[in-house]
């Protein structure tokens, strides 16, 4: 067995950086939470190719004396805590002293710094953990901290560092929410030479929110304030009109420090249930204040996450703040109706053309109309057996009618719906085959004598009828009749066939029928070009999520581009989704592949076609006439691999007749 035996130094250091310092984002978070810590009330943060070569960070707090900037660098070195009483009364956002040290362990780093008792600064640069250079320097008050090279020492940690913009747009996310928890504090951003953030220090936490995420944003907020027994809490949530599909724009602060709570996310999800969409989420800012007695912030070396002595406090006081925010809030639609003239009172009414947007002619019904359109259409539903309107034909004495093969059906002005499309069509089909000439006898124009058929046809046509004759009185099994008896709950449709009745769910069947069509035509997409562009906010990490992930878009039928500042622009969409869509979407989509970086393209466009055509297909409550339940079945009967939706629900369930009379007692 090898001999036991202590580390070198620089060992020691490079294991602990590697638990500290992952990426240039981690070194954002630990030395802006210095700064804060410093009493500082600016903070500019400055990065160059996404951190990795660049960073610097620079505050006007109390600065770092010339005899403690040498113990500064050494680990476990701290100003925060002294005995051991202080580690569970902790009120800092840094106490363990491993910061600078790691960030040193894997960098060149600059520092230059001065105390308001000192006239003159100091200038300190270490490298890879060795010091090599402590000189004077003149700089105002506060603290600069340039960090070079990161990683240069450790290719191996380089080698998993993303691209600079996935690395830049950490950091931007890094940022946000340091800024987010600190009001009162001005916070600066350059990105590459430019500035792309600037929170004014207000103190006003609406305020902040609207200049880092924009109007949008911030219309949505309502203030949310509640004390219960040793919890304070204070911040905004959204309105239930402004929901989101993920939790990533969820911000909980505890004693200020960013931290992510299972619990508090939970309790904020009870408080809405009722008043938002089933699949959507409350997005929030919300700072959690206790006594630093009552939380253990030493649970994570990123200290992202912290154990509560009292869990079900803190629930109580999160779901009351947000409960009670949401009914205070005075949110009354405003109905403006328009006045009508007097005079149009008493007249008499007219009818009006109604227009209405029409899908596109299809072959059938439930294969490309998607929800939004089949709403629009089923408000200007006509009869199930309505037909175009043309003059009455003349009363038939005769079952005979005659064919006139010159004359042509008029056609309508407007393009006619596809359900009514197709029932013309059919009826017309069975017109022309209905039709029985009328016995006109006339003298049959003298034709010459038909020249004999060729030996070969003669054969070949002795033979199609001979296989027609066996095909038709060959016995084969007959397959009981699909009958629809009706529809439950305008949810599931009610088949019966054979000795079982089917219970089929319309919108698990009809987002699997969409599912195949778009896996089927992945090389042959229709787009449909957005009249007027659409932006979607996303946060950090799901805007670089969907930058990386562009060409895959592009396959997939969304013309996205980068607009800035954590928005996307949306050109164009896949036909089977309709505008209004197309922010839930992106934004759901973009929650994905933040959770999902590693997966294959492959897999990431299968997901991407389960929600659109789980966005474009009909919604259960729906409307449906008794023709398209028929059409809808015969071809779900027709599909046997059409059994499991996308997400993997069942399409139909099966009782059988046993089944049945058995819990009737009749079997």
């Amino acid at each position: 067995m090898p001999k036991i035996k202590v580390l070198p130094k620089e060992i020691a250091e490079l294991i602990a950086a590697g638990e500290v310092v992952e990426r240039p984002a981690s070194v954002i978070k630990e030395l802006m939470e210095n700064a804060i810590d410093a009493g500082s009330s600016s903070v500019t943060v400055e990065i160059k190719n996404g951190g990795i070569t660049y960073i610097r960070v620079t505050d006007n707090g109390c600065g770092i004396s010339r005899d403690d900037i040498h113990t500064a660098f050494i680990s476990h070195a701290t100003s925060k805590i002294s005995t051991r009483d202080d580690l569970y009364a902790i009120g800092t956002l840094g106490f363990r002293g491993e910061a600078l040290a790691s960030i040193a362990a894997v960098s060149n780093v600059e520092v230059l710094t001065r105390t308001p008792e000192e006239d003159t600064g100091t200038r300190y640069c270490i490298s890879a953990g060795e010091e090599t250079l402590v000189d004077d320097a003149g700089c105002p008050l506060g603290t600069t901290i340039v960090v070079r090279d990161l990683f240069f020492n450790t290719p191996a940690r380089m080698k998993f560092l993303k691209k600079d913009v996935s690395e830049a747009n950490a950091v931007a996310s890094i940022v946000d929410k340091i800024a987010l928890s600190n009001p009162d504090v001005s916070i600066r951003f350059i990105r590459e030479g430019k500035n792309t953030l600037f929170t004014s220090g207000s103190g006003d936490l609406k305020t902040t929110a609207y200049e880092i995420f924009g109007k949008d944003f911030s219309d949505g907020l309502i203030e949310a304030d509640y004390s219960f027994e040793s919890v304070q809490i204070s911040g905004l949530i959204s309105k239930p009109t402004k929901s989101r599909p993920n939790r990533n724009m969820q911000f909980f602060f505890v004693n200020g420090r960013l931290v992510k709570s299972g619990t508090a996310s939970a309790a904020l999800s009870e408080a809405y249930k009722n008043s938002i969409m089933v699949g959507k989420f409350p997005y929030c800012v919300l700072n959690i204040t206790t006594a630093p007695g009552l939380v253990d912030v030493n649970v994570h070396p990123a200290k992202t996450e912290v154990r509560f002595a009292n869990e079900r406090t803190v629930f109580s006081a999160v779901y009351y703040a947000a409960k009670n925010a949401l009914e205070r809030r005075d949110e009354a639609p405003k109905v403006s109706i328009p006045r009508t003239p007097q005079a149009e009172l008493f007249e008499p009414a007219r009818p009006k053309t109604e227009q209405m947007r029409l899908p596109e002619k299809q072959p059938d019904f439930w294969n490309r109309m998607s929800s939004s359109e089949y709403r629009s259409a089923q408000q200007t539903e006509k009869p199930r057996y309505s037909y175009p309107q043309q003059s009455a034909p003349a009363p038939r004495e005769d079952i005979v009618s005659v064919a006139s093969p010159d004359k042509k059906p008029e056609t309508a002005d407007t393009e006619p719906s596809t359900i009514q499309h197709f029932l013309d069509a059919q009826r017309a089909k069975k017109e022309e085959t209905a039709v029985i000439e009328p016995e006109v006898r006339a003298e049959p124009e003298p034709i010459d004598e038909p020249a004999a058929a060729p030996k070969e046809k003669i054969d070949e046509a002795v033979q199609t009828v001979d296989a027609a004759v066996e095909n038709k009185f060959e016995d084969k099994p007959e397959e009981p009749p699909v009958i629809v008896i009706g529809e439950a709950f305008r949810t599931y449709i009610i088949v019966q066939q054979g000795e079982s009745i089917f219970l089929v769910d319309k919108h698990a069947a009809h987002e699997r029928m969409l599912f195949n069509e778009l896996v089927k035509n992945d090389t042959k997409r229709s787009t449909q070009m957005l009249l007027s562009p659409i932006t979607v906010t996303l946060s950090k990490e799901e805007y670089s999520a969907v930058l990386d992930n562009l060409d895959m878009l592009m396959q997939a039928g969304f013309a996205v581009e980068d607009f800035g500042y954590s928005v996307v622009i949306v050109r164009e969409c896949p036909m089977e989704i309709s505008a209004d869509e197309v922010p839930d979407v992106v934004a759901e989509l973009a929650g994905y592949l933040v959770e999902n970086r590693q997966k294959l393209i492959s897999e990431k466009k299968e997901w991407l076609f389960s929600l659109m055509a789980c966005k474009a297909a009909i919604k259960g409550g729906m409307y449906t006439t008794e023709y398209e339940r028929e059409l809808f079945i015969k071809r779900l009967f027709a599909s046997p691999e059409i059994r499991y939706c996308p997400h993997g629900r069942p399409v139909m369930i099966e009782i059988t007749r046993r089944e049945l009379e058995k819990n009737f007692g009749r079997a």
